[in-house]
């Protein structure tokens, strides 16, 4: 994460929550302590990196030890575009025989399958623990590209998503939907913001999942950006249809990974999704009673 321009937003020692840009050893922390700047006045901003460039001349390194990872989000809706893959579009006919024409026919057709997959509360960091529903069984991770835009759905940066899913949920009735995919801590983002001005080639990325259960790795997989169906501005552009984001907001992608049929998530899993440049989100499974 150390050529890419890396913004994370982070909670101090002193339990404030701070922007900086991440380091290979520190993380400079951008503003005033007593006004500091949010993730979206910068990335609202005429040239994102300018002003990072701006802020870093009064910026505060700190130890990446003295500092945890917050999800990168401030108040931006995350939504998310599902069976932009082949393998996805055959994960999906799988789960439902009933269904199964549905996911081939959206595969095909000019409109994208969009949902909001959650609010910035719904939302967990690097190193943070990521749930599975405690009324479902057959349960996934989906690593995804996320597309961070500015209110004027510009792209102004990428970041790491998971975009988990209770399979046997949505398999039952594609009605179901949003309570496979929307509840707490249903969606993984980070390590942070790669500006996309500080990066090339997003369309060719390697993602790459690896799954370990104490200790050992119990499932890997890997795609390529390339391998989409859809073009980002082509997302970009059905989700803009008749919608205003004025706080900007992050798409998913779609996924290209998907586990085979046998499998599932279980507590204490540990997820890793590595995308190109844009570093590695892991995150622990957990699954809660209350």
């Amino acid at each position: 994460m150390s050529n890419p321009l890396t913004l994370v937003r982070v909670r101090t020692a002193d339990t404030a929550i701070r922007v900086g840009v991440w380091l290979d050893q520190q993380v400079e922390l951008l503003g005033d302590a007593s006004k500091p700047v949010s993730l979206f006045e910068i990335l609202e901003s005429e040239s994102p990196p300018r002003m990072v460039d701006e802020l870093r001349q009064n910026s505060t390194p700190v130890d990446h030890e003295s500092v945890a990872l917050l999800p990168p989000v401030d108040r931006q809706e995350i939504w998310a575009a599902g069976v932009t893959y082949t393998r996805s579009k055959s994960a999906r006919m799988e789960e439902s025989e009933a269904a199964a024409s549905c996911y081939d026919r959206v595969y095909e057709s000019p409109r994208p399958e969009l949902f909001m997959k959650a609010t910035p509360h719904r939302v967990v960091g690097n190193g943070q623990e990521i749930r599975i529903r405690q009324d479902s069984k057959w349960n996934v991770p989906e690593p995804e590209l996320t597309l961070v835009m500015n209110s004027g759905l510009k792209i102004v940066g990428y970041t790491v998503g998971n975009d988990m899913s209770s399979r046997d949920i949505e398999g039952e009735n594609p009605l179901y939907l949003p309570q496979a995919k929307v509840y707490d801590d249903c969606c993984g983002l980070g390590p942070g913001i790669v500006l996309a001005e500080s990066v090339t080639g997003a369309e060719s990325w390697p993602v790459d999942l690896k799954i370990e259960r104490n200790g050992v790795r119990v499932f890997e997989g890997s795609t390529n950006i390339d391998q989409m169906a859809r073009t980002f501005d082509e997302l970009v552009g059905w989700l803009g249809r008749d919608h205003s984001f004025p706080e900007g907001v992050l798409l998913m992608t779609g996924t290209g990974i998907v586990p085979d049929s046998d499998f599932t998530l279980l507590a204490n899993d540990m997820v890793s999704i590595t995308i190109g440049p844009l570093g590695t989100l892991t995150n622990k499974v957990v699954q809660r009673s209350d």
